[in-house]
């Protein structure tokens, strides 16, 4: 041996990987063996945050900036859950924009500061189904049900109005002439005041039942076995569209070759040693809470306002190592040379500047999470459809939003493009949310909940395509019917579930106050902070393609407002 010497190599198993798509057993035996010290790591999604006691877990390494500080709280508490023991844990910021989020979820791990629990208010899919099950076993009277559902947190102020609503659409209220899933469930005598089950409502209810979506997944199987021990996983229903038999992909830290594809089910062979494709799920990231966005800019600010190595000394303080905190502070720098001014919790930023093909980028600066800003993208685009005749493509992310404005002979866009009226911002994002493909895939859902889309045979799985195009035929006639319920439940989860419209308007309100102020800026070349964003934009148009034509083409609604209030 010559003197540089010879590695011994890495041992044959580093790590696993751990995420919701690999199967219950094989899950288990990952966290058994970590739990027992034969794995060194295990790298995993957030299905390991939750309700799993893991053992003696030594360090946790966090690579990105949590999605919230309750989430980071969990992770790192995976780590010395032993009693008297300290959790630890590491954080990887993945670029520049991504440190001060990671310094001050770190910050408010330490003091406590999780953000507000919020409960669903009035989800009247669930409503639905909870009445079919009550109404199959047992008559009742309209009243007492009524006050029965309203001892429930989440129906503790339920109007009788959308109680009556969800009873009209079970007793057959819609024409199932135009769709068949709309027949009558229920009978509502409205004399006696008694409601009660129909033949087969017990058996909907059994059957179809549950409150996750179904997101089209394929089951995974050994070929030749039916038991437990022979399921590895799971695949997305587009990734098993673009497979064939004999093409080997990675699950789970194996590599598995396809035998078979079956109507409900994969059957694989293991293929050790053979590298084999990345399988690919669509994953719903959740947004960066308003709260954390808040803090998130209040930090930044007064990092911003210390001179140069009093501001590094603070960001060490958070939790930032000298490179990390070094790198924050000239990030911030940096900004406030381009743009003069720097986005927080009390500015947002317009930025301005041309793109390579010569038209306008508008970019608004704000820390306060994509929930706020994805309705607000909404208005924008509705406005410039109608100042500019052009879809802006207005595109949200947690630190703020990308527009495109083709050059015309007009004045530049300035910031009263995205600037609203508290008042009327609520009005637009409600108008605008019905020709949404998040509309589409949340109705969808809304409907399977509310027992509007039940499953044929149980025992099998039903296609997602055909689904969804059970659901847009469903839209087509719901959308005619402004107190349609589970229109309105789908728009009330949109909007304060997945969305948060309150959030917006509070912050719209702030600007009108003068609390918040909009500074805009004309740039030669695109910001720091606005680099970062634009990153996302393109990602976001490279794929845009990919939701499904019958999600694409959603709806024109009619809404009642006064029960959607």
């Amino acid at each position: 041996m010559a003197q540089s010497g010879a590695s011994a190599g890495a041992s044959a198993l580093l790590a696993k990987a751990h995420h919701g798509s690999v199967s219950k057993e094989q899950r288990a035996q990952i966290e058994d063996d970590l739990k027992a010290g034969r794995l060194p790591a295990v790298v995993a999604t957030s299905s390991l945050e939750l309700g799993i006691d893991m053992g003696a877990v030594d360090q946790v390494l966090q690579i990105a900036s949590p999605p919230s500080v309750a989430s980071a709280l969990q992770r790192v508490g995976r780590a010395g859950h032993q009693v008297g023991e300290t959790s630890k844990g590491v954080f990887f910021p993945q670029h520049r924009g991504d440190l001060a989020p990671a310094a001050v979820s770190v910050a408010r791990m330490r003091t406590g500061g999780i953000e507000a629990l919020r409960v669903p208010a009035n989800p009247l899919d669930v409503l639905a189904q909870q009445v079919v099950a009550a109404t199959a076993l047992d008559e009742w009277d309209v009243d007492e049900l009524f006050d029965v559902v309203r001892r429930c947190a989440s129906y503790a102020q339920l109007p009788r109005s959308a109680f009556d609503a969800v009873l009209d659409l079970l007793a057959g209220r819609y024409p199932s002439d135009e769709f068949a899933e709309l027949r009558p469930r229920i009978t509502w005598d409205r004399v006696t005041g008694r409601v009660a089950g129909r033949p087969g409502a017990q058996r909907l209810a059994v059957t179809s039942g549950g409150t996750i979506p179904d997101r089209g997944l394929y089951g995974v199987f050994l070929v030749g076995g039916e038991g437990p021990g022979r399921r590895v996983g799971e695949l997305d229903e587009e990734m098993v569209y673009e497979s064939r038999v004999g093409d080997v992909f990675a699950l789970g830290a194996t590599s598995w070759r396809i035998e078979d594809i079956t109507h409900d089910r994969v059957l694989v062979s293991p293929a050790p040693g053979v590298p084999g494709r990345l399988p690919f799920w669509k994953g719903d990231t959740l947004g960066r809470p308003a709260e954390l966005g808040e803090a998130i800019g209040a930090f930044t600010r007064e990092l911003a306002a210390l001179p140069e190595q009093e501001a590094r000394d603070r960001a060490r303080s958070e939790g930032l190592d000298e490179y990390a905190a070094a790198n924050l502070v000239g990030y911030l720098r940096e900004q406030v040379d381009a743009t003069r001014a720097l986005p927080s919790d009390t500015t947002l930023l317009v930025e301005r500047f041309r793109d390579e093909l010569g038209d306008w980028r508008l970019v608004l600066h704000s820390p306060y999470g994509t929930a706020v800003h994805a309705p607000w993208a909404l208005a924008i685009n509705a406005r410039l459809r109608e100042r500019y005749g052009v879809d802006g493509q207005a595109m949200a992310s947690d630190d703020g939003i990308v527009i495109r404005i083709p050059d015309t002979d007009a004045e530049p866009p300035t910031a009263d493009v995205v600037v609203f009226e508290p008042d009327e911002v609520e009005e637009i994002v409600t108008r605008e949310v019905g020709g949404s493909a998040l509309f589409a895939s949340r109705f969808r859902e809304c409907a399977a909940r509310a027992l509007l889309l039940p499953r044929r045979d149980p025992g099998r799985r039903s296609p997602l395509w055909q689904q969804r195009q059970r659901a847009a035929q469903l839209l087509e006639v719901a959308a005619r019917y402004p107190s349609f319920p589970i229109v309105l439940e789908t728009v009330r989860e949109v909007l304060n579930d997945v969305y948060d419209l309150p959030g917006l308007t509070r912050l719209l309100q702030r600007t009108d106050r003068r609390e918040v102020t909009v500074t805009e800026v004309e740039t030669p070349a695109p910001s720091p902070y606005a680099r970062t964003l634009l990153f996302g934009y393109v990602a976001q148009f490279v794929y845009e393609g990919d939701s499904p034509i019958a999600e694409r083409r959603a709806a024109a609604l009619t809404l009642d407002q006064g029960l959607l209030a």
